[in-house]
């Protein structure tokens, strides 16, 4: 068997694949639709919308599959998103690629591949839409054109996800997008009984730089921030930009006396990056921390609102 191989812009398809805030997101009726038309159109037992992960792919839709997702190195889909054409199978127990491969072997038994890129706006291949059947077949020139055609479709609704949910200037959730997954996180920390803590930030003296220097240098800074952001905390941390210059983290499997001295490392990386600017002004926020009891069961709404308050209590008897 042969592992696929990683693309040569792996971060970059990572980082645009994970801005979209669909990873792990429930089923949807758009994506269940195409995969449905996908399995009548082209007579086969398994049609999947697959978005391929750092070590997984991961299925947005699966149509005669009952699984959600498999390992990223015994994967088709890890091979198709290496390519910008359909990769296509035709035999798998008979290409040394797959021959030896738990998917051909075991269920599903697949022996025909066929999957289409899905790509994003900059032309990154995120996963694929792809068709499976249990016996050797072909497509033709008319099957390759309509399977490209259900795969623009596929591109679209993952775009309209994104332009819903994702904040144009920084490319982190908005508010809508934000408060969608830290619900579904805290969740899954209620359910498991996990420490999780919120935080609300603000930046100091934002409408002074705005008025100052100008809203392009005030929209440096945001992005500056929402990329330190990034950088500083982990994958597992649902970030957003809730407007303006505020923004907010959740903090999962983190109790308030960790999540104080995570933002407070966060602040001295800021102070750091303030030293290496050459720029007028710095960088700094204010913030606010909950941390969540599960047992009130209180909304992210409210929790964001207390939060904000003592952000806001903060700021005023500390002015920076």
């Amino acid at each position: 068997m042969k592992k696929p191989d990683t693309p040569e812009n792996e971060i970059s398809r990572l980082h645009a694949l994970r801005s979209l805030n669909v990873l792990d997101t429930p089923t949807e009726e758009r994506f269940e639709r195409l995969t449905r038309l996908a399995k009548r159109m082209f007579d086969v037992p398994i049609a999947l919308v697959t978005l391929v992960d750092e070590n997984r792919q991961w299925f947005k839709s699966h149509v005669g599959l009952n699984m959600s997702e498999t390992p990223r190195d015994i994967s088709f889909c890890g091979h198709a998103i290496l390519d910008n054409d359909i990769f296509i199978i035709p035999d798998a127990i008979k290409d040394e690629r797959f021959s030896d491969n738990p998917l051909v072997l075991n269920e599903p038994y697949i022996r025909f591949y066929a999957g289409c890129p899905l790509r994003y706006l900059d032309g990154s291949v995120l996963g694929t839409l792809c068709i499976i059947d249990t016996k050797p077949r072909d497509l033709n020139a008319l099957d390759l054109a309509a399977l490209k055609d259900l795969t623009e479709l596929a591109e679209q609704e993952l775009m309209a996800v994104q332009l819903a949910t994702q904040d144009e200037l920084t490319k982190l959730a908005n508010r809508r997008g934000f408060i969608k997954l830290a619900q579904n996180g805290l969740d899954i920390c209620a359910r498991h009984n996990i420490y999780a803590s919120l935080v609300f930030f603000d930046l100091n003296k934002f409408k002074l730089i705005n008025d100052t220097f100008g809203h392009a240098e005030g929209d440096t800074v945001l992005i500056a921030f929402s990329d330190h952001m990034i950088n500083t905390f982990r994958n597992s941390d649902v970030i957003g930009r809730l407007g303006g210059d505020e923004f907010a983290v959740l903090l999962t499997d983190t109790s308030l006396e960790h999540a104080k001295k995570t933002i407070a490392r966060f602040r001295d990386s800021i102070k750091s990056l303030n030293k290496k600017s050459t720029l007028d002004y710095e960088i700094s926020f204010s913030e606010g921390i909950v941390e969540i009891d599960h047992e009130k069961n209180i909304s992210l709404d409210s929790l964001l609102n207390q939060a904000d308050s003592l952000m806001y209590n903060k700021k005023t008897s500390n002015p920076q």
